[in-house]
Parts: structure tokens; sequence; C-alpha cells
């Protein structure tokens, strides 16, 4: 009986989304304003990222925390390496600290203001780990892993995820807070909150990924 219950629930999907019309605006530019309008934003890729699809966006965030224990449990059963090479020669030193610098702040401009401009919380967490792994190759491995260590970022990660789900859950049921002003810096209702929480989770998860790897594989 169960099976038969399936298939005439799977049939009558078929049914909706062949027979029925959907209503579609008169251009694409009108889906975008409608975007801008219902979020409050005006990068409407964040918006349909945090706001329209923020189920698709839950489990990436949950996807990448996912990968980043595999990884861990992947390496914990091979050697670390005796000896790590590191950047020495002053040029690539400089070069790379620089680069860590340039791409800390570019990821601290997309966090706090990619819901104003292109960007957001998984290009600013990019640009965050770019900069860790940059400093990662001018530095003793065992600094960044006391710092690692004695700022247990592996609980502020994990404290990011559960306020990242929380504040979505609340989102999602219609809570949020006022959008503000379109353009302004503090709008949006929840987006920014949610960007910033997502540039944090990825930039810290990827900090752990960069220990690991070069702990057991070196640079690569």
């Amino acid at each position: 009986m169960g099976k038969w219950v399936y298939v005439l629930a799977a049939l009558a999907f078929g049914v909706k989304m062949v027979v029925l019309v959907h209503p579609t605006p008169e251009s694409p530019l009108a889906i975008v304003a409608q975007v801008v309008t219902d979020s409050g934003i005006p990068n409407a890729v964040s918006a349909i990222i945090l706001r329209n699809r923020l189920y698709d966006t839950v489990c990436e965030v949950i996807v990448f925390t996912i990968a980043i224990m595999g990884v861990q449990g992947i390496m914990a059963d091979e050697r670390p390496l005796s000896r790590i090479y590191q950047l020495t020669d002053a040029p690539s030193v400089v070069l790379a600290q620089l680069g860590a610098t340039i791409a800390a702040l570019v990821g601290v401009e997309l966090a706090l203001r990619g819901h104003l401009t292109p960007g957001g919380g998984f290009a600013a967490g990019v640009a965050g780990g770019t900069a860790i792994g940059l400093i990662a190759m001018t530095s003793p491995p065992e600094l960044l892993q006391s710092i690692y260590q004695r700022w247990h970022i592996s609980t502020w990660e994990k404290l990011t995820v559960m306020v990242f789900i929380i504040l979505s859950v609340l989102t999602l049921i219609g809570w949020e807070p006022p959008q503000g002003k379109l353009g302004a810096l503090v709008s949006g209702g929840m987006i920014p909150v949610l960007n910033m929480l997502v540039a944090v989770k990825v930039t810290l998860g990827s900090w752990a990924m960069v220990l690991v790897f070069i702990r057991y594989r070196g640079l690569l």
C-alpha cells in the first residue's frame, strides 16, 4: 500500500509541474528587481543565497564542516613530517606577507559590505583562508598551531556554525531585524549577520585544514 502512495504522489507532482502554468515576470530584470525589493539590499546574489535559497546555504555550511572533519580524520593515522620547509628568502617572505595583508583586508571588506557590493561570506572566507595560507608559508608551523590552540579556534568555529543555523532557522520562520534603508551598511535584515558568520566559519575552517595539510604534507 505504501508503495502506491509514493507512486501516486510522484504522478501528482509530475502533473502539477507539467500542467499548471507558473506566472512568469515580463523580463529577467523584473526578477532581480523583485529580489532587491524583498531583501532590502542591492546585491541580489547575496539576497538569493542568504534569503531565497537559505536552505541550500545552511546545507553548504554543514557540508564544509563535514569536509574539515574528513580531512582531519583521514590525516589522523598518518605520521607527521619530520621537517617542514618554509619560504625563507626575503623577497618571497615580503611578498607573501604583503599578499596576506591585502587578502585579509579584502576579506573584511567582503564580509562587512558583501550585501551592498559584489562579494559575500563565502568569498570573504576564501580571502581570509588565503591570508592564513600565505602566513603559514613563511611562519613556523608550531607558531600557528599554538595560536590555534591558545585561542580555541576549533571551538569558535563550531559555535559559529551553531549560531548560523539558529539565526537561519529564525529567518526561515519569518523573524528578522528591520531591513533598513536600501544601500545603507546596516540594512538587509539578517543577511549581513549571516554573511559575517559564514566569513568567520570559512576562514577558521580553512585555518584548520591548512594546519593539517602542512603538518602531514608540507607546502604543496
